[in-house]
């Protein structure tokens, strides 16, 4: 889809507001308008190199914390894996 794609529906003299809805999705549907739409939906932009190697390294301690508090017996690793929702 381009960025200059648009649908224009004009109402007819006799036409009802329903048609005129029904009209202009049949359109934007021939033109592939809600496909794109839905394509682009949950598109997320690339993350850079820096951002990727930050979260990894912050997940990383993260990890290391969790595991050192487990060996330390101060957190029970079997209460972990049950999730109240």
């Amino acid at each position: 889809m381009t960025a200059g794609t648009r649908v224009e529906v004009r109402r007819g003299k006799n036409e009802s507001s329903a048609a005129l809805i029904r009209r202009f999705t049949r359109r934007a549907q021939g033109l592939g308008l809600v496909r794109e739409v839905r394509n682009r939906r949950y598109w997320e932009r690339t993350r850079s190199k820096n951002v990727d190697h930050k979260r990894a390294l912050v997940s990383k301690a993260r990890r290391e914390t969790y595991n050192e508090l487990v060996k330390l017996g101060k957190i029970d690793p079997a209460a972990k894996k049950t999730r109240k929702r």
